[in-house]
């Protein structure tokens, strides 16, 4: 959605946001010339709405109940956009009493801000409720960002969703392969 040099346009149309969603100048406008910002009286939507995003950008969960736990896998991205979803739904799981979730992010890709947020406020509420949250991931990025945040020794941190399900950490693997 860019614009093209030298044509005039009119002052309501989207031009002058691009594909990522920034504001650019236009080249020239019927008010001013080719140094004057590009310049909009009415609304311009540079992003979609929520509701929007949400129908658009749903990560993929599934869930099922495993050795008296309930694994969530979530795959794709773990940020703004789909961070509503996942903490409704992580809400509920987390709504009785005792919730023993384990979260699968072995197929999480990025994880921003809003998505350790949503980490933060599943551990809050499973712990409030007498529970567990457990999260399983090998993933380098994620755990650097976990450990850059002060993060890494807040959570259960498990390499494989075996060693989650009975219990075996990887502070316990580490000191068993040392010892």
């Amino acid at each position: 959605m860019g614009f093209r040099m030298g044509r005039s346009v009119p002052v309501c149309a989207p031009v002058g946001v691009d594909s990522g969603g920034e504001v650019r100048t236009a080249p020239s406008d019927r008010r001013g010339g080719a140094d004057r910002p590009f310049r909009h009286t009415g609304r311009i939507r540079l992003y979609p709405t929520m509701s929007e995003n949400l129908t658009r950008s749903k990560p993929p969960l599934s869930e099922r109940v495993e050795a008296e736990a309930t694994v969530v896998a979530v795959r794709g991205e773990l940020d703004l956009q789909s961070a509503p979803l996942l903490t409704a739904r992580l809400d509920a799981l987390t709504a009785g009493p005792g919730p023993d979730l384990v979260l699968d992010l072995r197929d999480v890709s990025f994880v921003d801000c809003s998505g350790l947020g949503v980490l933060c406020r599943t551990r809050a509420r499973a712990l409030a409720r007498h529970g567990r949250l457990r999260l399983v991931t090998e993933s380098p990025g994620l755990l650097r960002v976990l450990r850059v945040t002060g993060l890494s020794g807040v959570f259960e941190l498990y390499p494989r969703l075996s060693d989650a399900l009975a219990g075996v950490s990887r502070r316990d693997s580490a000191s068993t392969a040392a010892g």
